[in-house]
């Protein structure tokens, strides 16, 4: 039989060379760093592909449909729904990119949708339990309380993410108003403080003096402060 006609699909898939796990996560954040992506996202997809990884127990880029509702079967037993729809999103950019730039024949999210889940109610303080949690924090005469009590103060007064708090620079203080620079879209943004605040936030730019570090919340070894290490659980120290 003669063959001179192009190859059939299945033949093609036969020759195809397939592309490796190593391979696709470098090409997939050659792509996050061409888009100017955050540091801290890039390192969020890193850790979801491997906490992934370790779930499906086998290459990503030959995951079907059904390793993914296995990986959430198997999820549910072990963390929260928030965290395993943390977890798909980057899956989902992952096998996104990589179907529509032709590194996988089929799209194994494209029928996988977000966990439902019950919205809880958050319980806030209200301004007596405010005043009395800054009373508690004061009673601290360490340099962490004082610094704790700042951050609460500037939360208060500013509402700004975690992770946009401790990317604050001391040169970010300006006055009554700070600058932040470490946002969510990559746009700055100005916050203002109130007077009490301020006052506050001056005696603790003494306090804290001249570092290495140019980060203006520092832990007690005078490194700067990790949003993994101020969490509200620190604040819970208090009540």
């Amino acid at each position: 039989m003669a063959r001179r006609g192009d190859l059939t699909k299945d033949e093609l898939k036969i020759i195809k060379k397939k592309i490796t796990d190593e391979e696709a996560f470098e090409n997939f954040f050659r792509d996050c760093f061409l888009r100017n992506l955050r540091p801290a996202t890039i390192d969020y997809y890193k850790n979801e592909f491997h906490a992934a990884k370790k779930f499906i127990n086998k290459a990503l880029v030959e995951c079907e449909q059904q390793d993914i509702e296995n990986l959430i079967i198997e999820s549910k037993k072990l963390i929260k729904v928030t965290t395993i729809n943390t977890r798909l999103r980057a899956l989902r950019s992952f096998y996104n990119y990589l179907y529509k730039n032709k590194l996988i024949d089929k799209n194994p999210m494209k029928n996988i949708k977000l966990l439902r889940d019950r919205l809880k109610t958050i319980e806030t303080l209200d301004s007596k339990e405010l005043e009395l949690l800054l009373k508690t924090i004061r009673k601290q005469k360490t340099f962490v309380g004082f610094r704790d009590e700042v951050i609460l103060l500037v939360f208060l007064d500013t509402g700004v993410r975690l992770s946009e708090l401790v990317g604050v620079e001391v040169e970010d203080v300006r006055e009554n108003k700070i600058i932040i620079r470490k946002t969510k879209n990559s746009f700055e943004r100005t916050v203002y403080l109130s007077e009490a605040t301020q006052e506050q936030v001056k005696r603790y730019i003494s306090i804290r003096g001249n570092l290495e570090t140019q980060k203006l919340f520092i832990n007690q070894d005078n490194k700067e402060l990790k949003s993994h290490s101020m969490s509200w659980k620190l604040l819970k120290l208090y009540v």
